[in-house]
């Protein structure tokens, strides 16, 4: 019998992946919200966007067999309230703020995994003496309680920086925190957590090496399925690629499964895919959390794909479908896989672009490459929406080898044969 699946942030890379796993079978996907509207957008309106949700679910003959997404704010708070509503399998609306709140989510680690998160407190940005109540030792970091993509988020190293990076807080928080707020007041969170003044945390500063942990939990059993270690560009926080399977020590990741499960047992969270973003930091020999999400991480889709056959949305989806999760398997083409992000760090205006034909020419020589350009001629890089504070995103590159060698080798012809050209401001 065929179920509905319904989509927060329906997009045609996603929808391509989804219908490709094996749990799709016998489903039809439709959009509860299309992911034109959640990007590029002047504003959240968060009723509006759950009512349309609702109306389009109704709508559809049979009703609902699950309601899922990939994408981060605001589809990933609101799969829950729609969950509830229809009465399906997933997440708890709470559970999942404990998640993507960064400070609920900080305090909720800090009853559980106390040695494994950094220094935070919680600041108002729009405070004249902000600097002056901070008690926390430089380098910290600032960041909105809500966010994603690293979206206003600063590593901050002296006061005159610090300065210069709350101005751009001040002018453009309001952007997710209004709407995120306004979320939190319809379904009676704590005061505590949704009327405090404050919008933004501060952390200190973590190093080491960066990875992703994925999992999933259903009927309170905690499971994971891959580790994927986040490599950053030279001197910047922004990530350069994405490698799996992750390089760590086997007993480094062992670890970082131990306090994962200790804080998803703690916040109760159930019926979810999850993915964990960790620092292992060499000195300590040590690993920190950094955050946590309650869905796949779609950047890594591709990379299950080509490591295992079939791309993590399979887990989500049988979540969705109220069956328990199958092994992704060892049946992909490819041992290791990357998804490279091509970036500038200079803001200006795109020239050119690479053309149809030369992308096709890198996927024809390099079999199984996939080439995401996300820019477009005439597009000023500024006005770019929601990217990391210290970089312009033009490029996702997704690769796959039998080597991590060759991986490298291969991005690096493509690139040879990609060409963008940037007119920097001056």
């Amino acid at each position: 019998m065929e179920k509905n699946i319904f989509i927060v942030g329906m997009d045609k890379f996603n929808l391509e992946k989804i219908k490709n796993v094996p749990a799709a079978k016998n489903c039809k996907f439709h959009a509860a919200i299309d992911i034109n509207e959640i990007r590029n957008v002047n504003d959240f309106d968060i009723e509006k966007l759950i009512s349309i949700a609702e109306e389009r679910i109704n709508a559809v003959d049979g009703g609902p067999g699950g309601i899922i997404t990939y994408f981060d704010f605001p589809a990933q708070d609101i799969v829950p309230i729609l969950i509830s509503k229809f009465g399906l399998k997933g997440p708890d609306f709470e559970s999942v703020l404990k998640c993507e709140h960064k400070f609920w989510s900080r305090l909720a680690q800090q009853e559980c995994i106390p040695n494994h998160i950094p220094a935070f407190a919680t600041v108002d940005p729009f405070d004249e003496n902000v600097f002056d109540n901070i008690e926390l030792p430089f380098p910290f970091w600032i960041k909105p309680f809500r966010s994603f993509r690293s979206y206003l988020a600063f590593e901050i190293e002296n006061r005159k920086q610090f300065e210069a990076n709350i101005e751009e807080i001040r002018n453009n928080i309001q952007f997710i925190h209004r709407p995120f707020v306004k979320l939190l007041e319809m379904h009676e969170v704590p005061d505590s957590i949704s009327k405090i003044k404050e919008s933004c945390i501060i952390e200190s500063s973590l190093y080491g090496r960066q990875c992703t942990i994925e999992g999933y939990v259903f009927n309170n059993e905690i499971n994971f399925y891959g580790l994927v270690d986040s490599l950053k560009e030279n001197h910047f926080s922004s990530f350069s690629s994405y490698e799996y399977p992750s390089s760590l020590a086997q007993w480094i990741q062992d670890k970082i499964i131990d306090v994962a499960t200790t804080f998803i047992r703690h916040i109760k969270l159930d019926n979810s895919a999850f993915n964990m973003e960790f620092f292992y930091n060499n000195f300590t020999e040590e690993v920190y959390l950094l955050e946590v999400n309650t869905r796949i991480s779609q950047s890594h889709a591709d990379l299950f794909e080509k490591v295992h056959g079939v791309s993590n949305h399979q887990v989500m989806l049988q979540i969705a479908l109220g069956e328990h999760p199958t092994p992704l398997g060892n049946n992909g083409k490819f041992k290791y896989a990357s998804k490279f992000m091509l970036r500038t760090f200079e803001a200006g205006t795109v020239v050119s672009i690479p053309s149809k034909d030369s992308i096709e020419k890198v996927e024809k020589e390099i079999p199984d490459t996939i080439i995401n350009v996300l820019v477009e001629e005439g597009q000023a890089l500024e006005k770019l929406e929601l990217q990391d504070s210290y970089s312009y995103e033009l490029a996702e590159i997704y690769i796959g080898s039998n080597s991590r060698s060759e991986l490298k080798a291969k991005y690096n012809r493509a690139l040879e044969m990609l060409s963008f050209t940037i007119q920097t401001n001056l």
